[in-house]
């Protein structure tokens, strides 16, 4: 768990990192280099969720990679999809990062929302959605490494 008090914002308390596998993760269906790593430092913090629609087919392989198994969402309602993920987590737990417009509401519905700059872009549905927007998914994830920053970008 990460604990964070948040000026303006009170106690939050993060059990669940939920991230979207394509465009934040992976490109065109490959891991990004580091990404193995990088999610595991955190393992010893927060339980790990991936979420994604298998835009690529190649999910199966991702999961093998992590060592986890993605929750997949249907073809259609993708962004309520993921948004009842959330919240079947209970959201007020959740860190959520993710860059494409079928992760707004998923971002949204978290307690922080993280918008990723990625190489497929970001749409502006999820940055008007996010908590915050940050440039790429290392820099994500580095936040949760050192939670203090969090801290000092939302405080209010």
């Amino acid at each position: 768990m990460i604990e964070l008090n948040i000026p303006g914002r009170g106690l939050v308390q993060l059990e669940y990192l939920v991230c979207d596998v394509s465009g934040t993760l992976a490109l065109d269906g490959q891991l990004l280099d580091g990404i193995a790593r990088a999610l595991t430092n955190l393992r010893d913090r927060l339980e790990l969720h991936l979420v994604t629609a298998d835009t690529h087919g190649r999910q199966a392989i991702i999961d093998q990679q992590l060592n986890l198994k993605a929750h997949r969402i249907q073809a259609n309602h993708e962004a309520e999809q993921k948004a009842a993920f959330i919240q079947s987590l209970g959201a007020d737990k959740v860190i959520a990062i993710g860059q494409g417009a079928n992760d707004a509401a998923m971002l949204k519905a978290a307690q922080i929302g993280v918008c990723v700059f990625s190489r497929e872009g970001a749409a502006v549905e999820a940055l008007l959605a996010a908590d915050l927007v940050v440039t790429d998914i290392f820099t994500a994830l580095e936040l949760l490494e050192k939670p203090i920053r969090l801290v000092a970008t939302l405080r209010k």
